[in-house]
Parts: structure tokens; sequence; C-alpha cells
């Protein structure tokens, strides 16, 4: 039997610490078995207290427990994780369930959960389809202008004129070297660096803008199209023809010479860099005219047109590769104009921003 004071230490302690190592139980009935149902009741029961004053057959009965009460804190967590996982399988299913989202190239994904909010918007085509693919939307595409003149030629006659001709046409020599006649993967692997001069020009003015707090007269905007135009001549030619891991490699170590070659070129000189470029979409033009001919030879097989190249230029279902061919030179020839005209700006003295960019120029 223990002594008042005994008893209210006892108290004391379990009070501050038996949420975290005690557990306690009310009983009635009597001592000795109170303390043994409790003892089948609790594991590793460690030692048993009756405090307090017995009054009738009722006793409190205290158990020291080995396992402590956090465990059930535990179980409640993971219970609490387990449900939120539930939650979350739910979602994801309830995304997957509600569609497939269309990739950049066309493919199938799975929807993506997300709790920021961000929804695509669900877009559909003239006649109430769903549009495919997210690389551009419906009011991107256009009809290409096929009556453009292709012959247009700019006569070097300064000294920049004939630096950036007579590059073009060293760098022509090892491309007919390698690649000789097979034009699909020629046009493939061009547009992997035609696709940098609008992005690095674009870049810079950019720059220039910020700096300047002045605006570009659209420039930006004007190569920064240029850049994504010649960008979706690539995803039209993947279509076509896949490279090799060596034509990749290749591609990796032209694209880093070009790029930072042309980014000191523009620093340096704009004009010379714009006429670089012009001069480089005639020689574009040049192999998409041979391009054809062999189609029309049939040496390269006329096959039926991606379905990007149909949506982007707004072709006819029954289009071919010919048909792809011939918008992409007519883009090429736009490019070259638009290129030579930036470089008779700057050779006029003048800077880009003071003549109106010909933004939507195709």
């Amino acid at each position: 039997m223990m002594s008042r004071s005994a008893t209210r230490v006892a108290r004391s302690v379990l009070t501050h610490v038996g949420p975290r190592y005690f557990s306690t139980a009310v009983s009635r009935g009597g001592a000795a078995s109170d303390v043994a149902a409790l003892g089948g009741y609790v594991h590793g029961g460690a030692a048993n207290f009756v405090h307090g004053p017995a009054k009738g057959p009722e006793k409190v009965v205290v158990t020291w427990m080995r396992v402590p009460v956090l465990g059930s804190r535990n179980a409640s967590t993971l219970a609490l994780g387990e449900r939120q996982q539930e939650e979350e399988k739910k979602k994801v299913q309830a995304g997957s369930d509600g569609g497939a989202a269309a990739g950049g190239g066309g493919n199938g994904n799975k929807s993506i959960v997300s709790y920021w909010g961000v929804e695509p918007a669900k877009v559909t085509k003239e006649d109430g389809s769903e549009w495919r693919w997210n690389c551009f939307r419906p009011w991107e595409a256009y009809k290409a202008d096929l009556s453009i003149d292709l012959s247009k030629h700019h006569a070097p006659v300064t000294f920049l004129d004939k630096v950036a001709y007579w590059t073009v046409k060293a760098l022509r020599f090892p491309t007919d070297l390698f690649f000789q006649r097979r034009y699909g993967w020629r046009a493939m692997m061009l547009e992997t660096v035609a696709a940098v001069p609008g992005m690095v020009g674009g870049m810079l003015l950019h720059c220039k803008s910020l700096r300047r707090f002045e605006h570009s007269g659209g420039w930006i905007k004007a190569l920064l199209e240029e850049a994504e135009n010649e960008r979706m001549h690539l995803m039209t030619f993947m279509e076509v023809s896949q490279p090799r891991w060596y034509e990749r490699a290749l591609v990796f170590a032209v694209q880093g010479v070009f790029f930072n070659a042309y980014f000191l070129t523009y620093l340096i000189s704009p004009k010379l860099a714009h006429r670089i470029v012009g001069y480089l979409e005639e020689e574009a033009i040049h192999s998409y005219t041979e391009f054809l001919k062999e189609l029309d030879k049939g040496t390269i097989e006329n096959v039926p047109a991606p379905a990007i190249a149909v949506d982007y230029w707004r072709l006819p279902k029954n289009s071919t590769l010919r048909d792809v061919v011939m918008v992409v030179r007519a883009d090429e020839a736009h490019h070259r104009d638009v290129n030579h005209f930036a470089s008779d700006i700057h050779y006029q003295g003048h800077e880009l921003k003071e003549a109106p960019a010909p933004i939507g120029y195709h």
C-alpha cells in the first residue's frame, strides 16, 4: 500500500511521462484479476501499480508498457499516408480516363496531373476535330506562297559581301562531299544548322533592346519566327528519314562550331551575319531544287506527306513529299529576302528598328 505522498509523486510523473512511455486503463474488479487482464492485453508489461484509495470494486491499474504509445502515432501517420496515396492514384486514374494529351510530335501521352492549375486548353481544327500537335497551334499554320521568285540573287559587290559569298561557297564543298545525292538526309542535317541564325540574331537583339530600353521594330519576333520555321522543317524531315549515329554526332560538332562562330560574327558585324544567311538560303533553294529533280526522276520515292506537314502548311490530305519540298523551298526563298533586306538596312547606315520587320512573311 503506497502512502499518499508517494501516490502524488507517482501521479505527477505519470502525467508528464505517461503520454510517451505509459498507458493507463481503468478496470473494474479485483486488483489481481485486473493486473492479469491488463497483462494479457498489454504485451511486455514490466510493472503494475495500483494507486488511489480503493472505493468498492473499482480500482485504477497502471501498467508500464515496453512498446511506447508513439507506435500508435506512427500507425496513424502511415494510415494517413496510405489514404493520401490512394487519393493521388485516383487523381491519376481520372486524368488518364480523361484522354491522352497530344505530344509535341503528335504522339499520345498520358495527361499530367498538377495542382498548379495550369491546364492546357483544348484546341480543335476548323472542322471541329481535335488538334494533335503541341509544337504549334492552328493559328500558326499557313499556306506557303509558291509564287515567290526563286531566281533572285544578291550580287556580291562590297568586300564584306564577297567574304560572305565565298564563305558559303566554301561550306558547300564538304557538304556536297559528305551527302552527295542523298537529298533527304542532306535536308534534315542542314536544317539543324539553318535554325541557328534566327535564334542567335533574335537573342542578341533581345538583349540589346533590354540594355538600351528601346523597341526592336519587331525584328526580334521576325528572326525568332524564322528560327521556328526552320525547326519545323527539321521536324517534318525527321518523319521521312532518321539520322544515323554518326550523323547525330556530326550535328553536335557542326552546331557547336557554327553557333559560336555566328554569335561572334553578329556581335562584330550584323550586316555580314545577315548577308551570310542570305547566301545560305540561296544555296538551300538550289539544294531543294535538286531534291525535286530526284523526286521527278523517281530516284527518291515520292512518299505521302507527313501528317505534321499537312497541318503546318495546310496542305491537301493527299499531298506527297514533293509538295512538302515545294513549300519548304518557298520558305527558304522568303528567309533569303528577309536576311538580305536586313543586311541592306545596315549597309545604308540604319538600324533594324528603323524599318518595320516583315513579321509573318512566308
